[in-house]
């Protein structure tokens, strides 16, 4: 009995560990800076598609790694930025005061040197580069495809959304977003506003709003405002999207 529980034990451990992509910490460059980032790899030889995984307000902590790992373990090379410099807030106070203190088109260069880098990658299919962002980083995922035509997939979640025409015109691919019904820092009015304007120029939107759900719900360490449901929701229309998009 107890050498069946021992191979049941460790046949678990293994499977755990075949699919828990582990990331390696690199560096690039963004003008004069050097940005410091985790790089996730699939197993195999690829070339893979990938994603620039980019974080909340917090910064680059253990839930962003972890979802940018699973997207290893589905075939994506994944690469988690860390905009914050080395930063990790972990107060709600000093989360707005790293957010605040990060220049903007700093960031918008160290995202487009993070595609950049990926691009470059042997084992990266170049013209399937997508982003991922949630919250702060959900802005930052559509800022990314608004400056760089050749993003395949953007994917925004609950983030600031852009409101002039021609500048919407340049997203290159299509554009998927989660948002919730009860966020009280982005009205559904402006999600499906921002939605009909992709339309309308003909740009290939999906988009989702949780009736019930508010601000930052995907994220567990939410503990006042997790929806488990609707993150399981939202992570399977996630992943279908990015199938869609840079598997194809």
């Amino acid at each position: 009995m107890k050498t069946k529980v021992l191979i049941s034990a460790m046949v678990l451990v293994l499977a755990a560990s075949a699919f828990a992509a582990e990331g390696k910490q690199v560096s690039y460059k963004s003008g004069d800076e050097t940005v410091s980032a985790i790089l996730y790899t699939p197993q195999g030889k690829g070339p893979f598609p990938a994603v620039v995984v980019i974080h909340e307000w917090w910064g680059l902590n253990d839930w962003v790694k972890e979802e940018a790992s699973k997207l290893a373990d589905l075939g994506y090379v994944a690469l988690a930025v860390d905009l914050y410099r080395g930063h990790v807030a972990t107060t709600p106070d000093e989360a707005h005061e790293l957010m605040r203190g990060v220049p903007e088109d700093r960031a918008q260069r160290d995202l487009l040197a993070a595609y950049d880098y990926l691009s470059a990658q042997k084992n990266v299919r170049s013209t399937r580069i997508g982003s991922l962002g949630w919250c702060m980083g959900g802005g930052y995922s559509l800022e990314l495809a608004l400056h760089q035509p050749k993003l395949a997939a953007s994917i925004v979640n609950y983030g600031h959304l852009a409101t002039d025409t021609a500048q919407i015109s340049k997203i290159g691919g299509p554009v998927l977003l989660i948002f919730g019904g009860k966020d009280r820092g982005i009205p559904v009015d402006s999600v499906e506003k921002f939605n009909e304007q992709l339309k309308e120029i003909g740009k290939r939107p999906e988009m989702h709003i949780y009736p019930e759900a508010g601000h930052a719900f995907q994220n567990p360490n939410n503990k006042t405002g997790y929806r488990e449901d609707d993150a399981k929701d939202a992570w399977q229309r996630i992943t279908a999207f990015l199938a869609a998009n840079l598997k194809r």
